[in-house]
């Protein structure tokens, strides 16, 4: 594996994420995003019990839920290591997302003389393909609790153990893949904003001549 390619493609990424954050289309994707994920992974973080409790109680106390759900994202009564992997696979899927949203837009309005439909098919399927690996491997805190009773029926003495252990592989699998992901369509992001870049400053370069 050439690790300098590798180091040099994560650079890009990095540069392509800066030119993102000072569009307005990308924090449209972001900003929902983030909130949504965190808020949902704070309520499954007890696995169903917020949902079966907001089903028996009435409307403001449904709201007060969702409100400590709501600050948990940024951390308020939460400890620390459980604050942490939340945080930051809701900061990575609203990067994901927000450029998504940014590159969609980007792409659909763009005009060209000479369109190529294969291209606009490919980001299209990048950027469902990106959302779904995003969407999928966001929530640990679903996963875990849907192997729960699989877990405690195959380590009826372990489960618990179990479960905490697939817990955090779930977690970090979740962060490398949205990491991975969001290094591919970084790097797009950059290479479509710089030639956007370039080709203003060109257009404007030959206005001068004139």
């Amino acid at each position: 594996m050439n690790w300098r390619k590798w180091f040099d493609e994560f650079i890009l990424a990095g540069k392509g994420i800066l030119l993102a954050t000072k569009e307005k289309r990308f924090w449209y994707g972001f900003i929902p995003a983030f909130l949504f994920f965190g808020v949902l992974m704070n309520l499954l973080s007890g696995g169903f019990a917020k949902f079966d409790l907001m089903l028996a109680l009435g409307f403001p106390e449904n709201l007060h839920i969702l409100l400590d759900s709501f600050l948990g994202v940024f951390g308020f009564n939460q400890l620390f290591l459980d604050w942490l992997p939340i945080f930051a696979i809701s900061t990575l899927q609203g990067l994901l997302i927000g450029l998504i949203v940014l590159l969609w837009n980007k792409k659909r309005h763009k005009t060209s003389p000479t369109p190529n439909p294969n291209n606009a098919a490919n980001l299209e399927k990048a950027g469902i393909i990106t959302g779904l690996i995003a969407l999928g491997a966001g929530c640990p805190a679903c996963g875990t609790t849907l192997l729960t009773p699989l877990l405690g029926a195959l380590f009826s003495t372990g489960g618990l153990a179990a479960t905490g252990a697939v817990s955090a592989i779930i977690t970090w699998l979740a962060i490398i893949i949205a990491i991975l992901s969001l290094k591919k369509i970084g790097e797009e992001a950059y290479i479509m904003m710089a030639n956007e870049k370039y080709l203003a400053r060109k257009t404007k370069e030959d206005h001068g001549r004139k």
